[in-house]
């Protein structure tokens, strides 16, 4: 039927566009992290009525909703504290830590990214990449993507995280580490 609907001027199914809106809704919900709307959004996802292996990323992504909604509460009382043995940290407290891979770079070299208050550390395929906070400017998140970009508009630095949650986590934390002087979602 899809040649039928194509022929029809129509490219999408009704259950295309229903997930796209839920995507939409989603969207707003992640950019500046509306914890009020995990339920409705789970609610609208049930509602679909799709069968469970065609919204296996709708639920990782409300699943990261929930999981940034969470770091958020913790947050308020503090930065959280991840044991870490990288000797690249040495005695500096760690605040994030996951796995990634720097898709821009040439030979898309994977690794661990690691958060301390000074800095943000890429560990991965020989010298590890350091960022201080106060050289970033900006900083935005793009579905598994968090992304660095520097003050002087030269480098941006693209980590992709294998999950929403470790995306969305990483932006908030980010946020918080940089310099208040501009911040970016």
């Amino acid at each position: 039927m899809t040649w039928w609907r194509r022929w029809l001027g129509r490219t999408t199914s009704p259950a295309d566009a229903a997930r796209e809106s839920w995507r939409k809704a989603w969207a707003a919900a992640a950019a500046h992290p509306d914890c009020g709307r995990v339920e409705s959004l789970q609610a609208e996802l049930a509602a679909l009525a799709l069968p469970e292996e065609e919204i296996e990323l709708e639920r990782e992504m409300l699943e990261g909703l929930a999981t940034v909604c969470g770091q958020l509460t913790q947050l308020e009382t503090g930065l959280p504290s991840v044991e870490t043995g990288h000797r690249v940290i040495g005695t500096e407290a760690c605040h994030f830590s996951a796995p990634a891979f720097m898709p821009d770079e040439p030979s898309q070299p994977a690794g661990r990214l690691l958060f301390t208050g000074a800095r943000a550390v890429f560990v991965g395929a020989g010298k590890p990449s350091t960022i201080p906070w106060h050289s970033i400017a900006e900083v935005h998140y793009s579905a598994r993507d968090v992304l660095l970009m520097r003050a002087d508009r030269e480098r941006l630095y693209r980590f992709r995280t294998n999950s929403y949650a470790d995306a969305l986590c990483a932006t908030q934390l980010a946020l918080r580490l940089m310099p208040k002087r501009s911040r970016a979602l």
